[in-house]
């Protein structure tokens, strides 16, 4: 009954009331963002969503304009040289996402559900299939998300993915939500370019 009426309602009603709250800090965060380097201070990419339908994913703008475009961040050599100095901030506490509420209040995410792969992702959208967790919306934040993050090897993420896609609730929901207060506090999971494969948690 939470996952086919209430999750979605709660959804809009959550993320509206946090983008009139949160205006300020958008203002705020905007305007540093031009002043800090070139560019827009919207970052746009293709993202997969619920039933594997693609959308636009919004976030604030954190790397310079010549990044590579569709590269994961943790797979890139060296990730430190395009993140500017508004980014390098945005992305330790996770306010690079706030504008991920517009794409809940689109409909594209939720607040919790697995986090949106690019759609070039082959390999996590093909490991998501065999735990159906292609068939939930993805969200601002996850149950893999407080596991371990970009530390999980794809087999692992897919596999939480799966189990929060199994057994939606409003008890796991608010799990997941205040897990993610706890990482983003401690800054926990996060990876800037490529790993040794022994230094992830295989």
């Amino acid at each position: 009954m939470y996952a086919r009426y209430i999750k979605r309602p709660l959804d809009l009603i959550l993320s509206l009331i946090s983008l009139i709250l949160l205006s300020p800090l958008f203002l705020g965060i905007s305007v540093w963002i031009k002043l800090d380097s070139k560019g827009p201070v919207f970052f746009r990419q293709k993202r997969v969503g619920k039933g594997k339908k693609l959308f636009m994913i919004y976030k604030f703008r954190s790397m310079r304009n010549d990044t590579p475009h569709d590269t994961p961040t943790h797979l890139m050599k060296n990730p430190n040289s395009y993140i500017t100095k508004s980014g390098s901030l945005l992305r330790k506490t996770s306010l690079d996402e706030l504008p991920q509420l517009l794409n809940i209040i689109r409909g594209d995410m939720s607040i919790v559900g697995p986090r949106p792969a690019l759609y070039n992702q082959d390999d996590l959208i093909a490991e998501r299939d065999k735990w159906h967790a292609n068939d939930v919306r993805p969200g601002l934040t996850g149950w893999a998300q407080i596991n371990g993050r970009d530390r999980l090897s794809i087999p692992k993420k897919a596999k939480f993915d799966g189990e929060y896609a199994a057994n939606v609730s409003f008890r796991f929901d608010l799990r997941c939500i205040f897990g993610t207060f706890s990482y983003v506090l401690h800054q926990r999971g996060i990876v800037e370019g490529t790993q040794d494969d022994n230094s992830k948690d295989n």
